[in-house]
């Protein structure tokens, strides 16, 4: 019962003096409903208006005291009404929109809402003759009223994250038990996964799964089958997919339906069920039940229900384009990064690779001649697939510069080129819609040579690489880092570091970073990593491990951690000599290189070795003004090397038939897996690799 009061404009208020004009006017014309009621709160008169107000039985209640009056409409709290009259009748301040729910005994299922203002009457001479009552049925407006807070409700509680089922199980708070009592949201199958029928039409055929569900009687707030299971559709729905009303579930829906027998047998008497459609596109069906509620759903609740799916069909469509492209980004990410760690006889690697759909973090262990690797990991901006996208380009761009054996700070440099065209060019479908914009991206190289045990990085606004020494010592690698790829002068220095054969080293990325109050620190805790390193030996058990005391339980950027372990190549595996600018210089490199070949049992290998080393000497002699270098590397592959102090690279051509020459590296590429060059400090080396006979 709600009360509002307002003091009167005068201290009296004039009833009886009113000539029969006047008299007549309220009694026989007005529409709304006048009760006068005596002094001791006895209904004594009634206009024409209130006979009209629920039926009112003026014969019956003439004379009776008000709270009887109320009871017979099965008023709640009669007693309240009655006290809120007595004391206008006794301070003579108005009562303003009592408000009160009644029963009309002719209707005692539907309930109404009666408003009911009270004025004090009295005589001339200031003598209280009794009460007036302005009785009005304002059930349409207070219903009206409820509808608009509960689609207000709605539009600021349903949608709040973009997830199916919580938005289902946001939509079913709000609508239980105000609208209904039971209430289910089913959505297709296909909605799941990120797709939804074709625009104005549908598959009656392609099942539902229920997304969420609510009850009055359930405690866990759970009615039916549990989220996420397959269930049937119901005849009326699955015909035409349009809104259905059965204000009187009588027969039920469908008699062989499991589920409407139970619907049944719980008592429900009303149901209304709407497709959830958005874009043309039908996602599922909310069905909404009535058992404790005694008045059936009419055509306002059948309204108000398709205005609540139209709104959270947006809402679901919303989640489904979400998750179908965070589906595509992590599918497009998992197949562009690193699928599993390569056996590598430079480092031993472990890594975590946790995707969240915004930026594109990735990593890359990228075997080198000479045994020696490159370790690459970082970060793109961006959400979704365009992350993907960015983070493939930046990759595969590391990986095919790799290829020209370049330095890291050459490298980056490149890349930093690359990635500035990437900028610059439009990426969307439209260029006028596309302006130029930068594509921030972050990358950390490294190359490591198991031969000499060291190690060269470079970085682009990436953070430094942790150092995990043999004995559990944790440092941080001092990186002059450049600016972030595409962004700045390309200007990348060079780190370089020896590192104790078993030394562990820890790339990742911003995601494993803390996120306090202030600003993000710049590296991973040291401490954190000590205690890992401390109490796991495994590199696995280490990776895993730090990963989850690091990793936050919903990350907002992918992550990625990579570890590697470095091994080195014994003093038997190599061997190397120094031999002076002469042509007969040839023969006596065939010459070692047979014998070190014979001590390595390497004997298939012999003749075609020979050639490449002859081929390759040969080269540096007629080029080169210095002593020449020449190295084998006994791995996997047989790996030849010759540096020389000459700049220029050897390239590759098809000699014709009436050439004298040009057909040395043509054979050499013919006999090895691959070859290639790459610059030194004082020239270049020609490498080229052998693989050995299979046992």
């Amino acid at each position: 019962m709600t009360v509002s009061r307002r003091t009167p404009t005068s201290g009296t208020s004039g009833g009886f003096g009113l000539d029969d004009a006047v008299i007549g006017v309220l009694f026989r014309q007005s529409p709304t409903g006048l009760h006068i009621y005596d002094a001791q709160l006895r209904l004594v008169r009634v206009n024409t208006g209130a006979r009209f107000i629920h039926e009112f039985p003026v014969d019956r209640m003439l004379g009776r005291p008000m709270l009887d009056v109320l009871r017979t409409y099965h008023a709640d709290e009669p007693e309240a009404v009655e006290q809120t009259a007595r004391e206008v009748l006794e301070t003579g301040v108005p009562a303003l929109d009592v408000q009160f729910r009644v029963r009309s005994p002719e209707d005692p299922v539907r309930e109404h809402v009666t408003s009911a203002s009270f004025f004090q009457l009295q005589q001339a001479d200031g003598t209280v003759q009794g009460l007036a009552s302005v009785v009005t049925d304002v059930t349409e407006r207070v219903r009206t009223e409820g509808r608009l807070r509960l689609l207000n409700r709605a539009t600021a509680g349903v949608g709040r994250t973009l997830d199916v089922f919580r938005t289902a199980q946001e939509l079913c708070g709000i609508v239980v038990p105000e609208l209904a009592d039971v209430v289910t949201v089913d959505v297709l199958d296909s909605v799941l996964r990120g797709d939804a029928p074709a625009v104005g039409t549908v598959d009656v055929r392609l099942p539902l799964r229920r997304a969420a569900s609510r009850s009055v009687d359930d405690e866990d707030h759970r009615h039916g089958p549990p989220a996420g299971a397959a269930l049937q559709v119901c005849a009326p729905c699955r015909r035409d997919v349009l809104p259905v009303l059965e204000p009187e579930l009588v027969p039920v829906l469908r008699p062989d339906h499991a589920g409407d027998t139970a619907l049944s047998a719980a008592g429900v008497h009303s149901v209304i069920t709407v497709p959830l459609r958005a874009r043309g596109v039908v996602l599922g069906l909310v069905s909404l039940y009535r058992s404790h509620n005694p008045v059936p759903f009419d055509r306002d609740d059948l309204g108000l229900a398709e205005q609540l799916s139209a709104g959270t069909a947006l809402c679901l469509d919303n989640a489904r384009l979400y998750h179908r492209e965070r589906s595509v980004a992590r599918i497009v990410q998992r197949n562009l990064r690193q699928p599993a760690s390569r056996c590598h006889a430079a480092v031993e690697t472990a890594h975590v690779y946790v995707p969240a759909g915004a930026g594109g973090g990735w990593f890359d262990v990228i075997p080198l001649s000479g045994s020696r690797v490159a370790l690459a990991a970082g970060d793109t901006t961006g959400r979704f697939v365009d992350a993907a996208a960015a983070m493939g380009e930046l990759r595969a761009a590391v990986t095919a510069l790799s290829e020209l054996d370049l330095p890291p700070d050459e490298i980056l440099a490149r890349l930093h080129d690359l990635t500035s065209r990437f900028a610059r060019a439009p990426r969307g479908p439209d260029p006028e819609e596309s302006p130029d914009q930068t594509w921030p991206a972050t990358c950390v190289y490294a190359v490591y040579d198991p031969v000499a045990r060291s190690c060269s990085l470079a970085a682009a606004a990436h953070p430094p690489p942790a150092l995990v020494l043999p004995d559990g010592d944790v440092e941080l690698i001092d990186i002059a880092a450049g600016p972030p790829l595409g962004q700045g002068v390309g200007e990348y220095p060079v780190t370089e570091r020896t590192l104790p054969v078993g030394s562990t080293l820890a790339f990742y990325n911003p995601a494993l970073l803390p996120d306090g109050a202030g600003a993000r620190p710049r590296h991973i805790p040291l401490d954190e990593l000590h205690r890992v390193v401390a109490a796991h030996s495994s590199l696995r058990a280490r990776c895993d491990a730090l990963a989850d005391a690091l990793l936050p339980k919903e990350p907002r950027q992918d992550a990625i951690l990579l570890l590697a372990r470095t091994r080195a190549l014994d003093a038997d595996r190599t061997a190397s000599w120094t031999l002076p600018n002469d042509p007969r210089v040839v023969n006596d490199a065939r010459r070692r290189v047979a014998g070190r070949l014979s001590e390595w049992g390497l004997d298939d290998l012999g003749e075609d070795t020979a050639l490449v080393v002859s081929e390759l000497v040969t080269n540096a002699v007629r080029y080169a003004k210095g002593p020449i270098e020449l190295r084998l590397v006994r791995d996997q592959t047989l790996t030849c090397e010759v540096t020389d102090d000459s700049s220029t690279a050897p390239q590759l051509r098809r000699a014709v038939v009436g050439d004298e020459g040009g057909r040395g590296l043509f054979i050499t590429a013919q006999l090895t897996e691959r070859w290639g060059v790459r610059p030194t400090r004082r020239g270049k080396t020609v490498w080229a690799e052998l693989r050995p006979a299979a046992d």
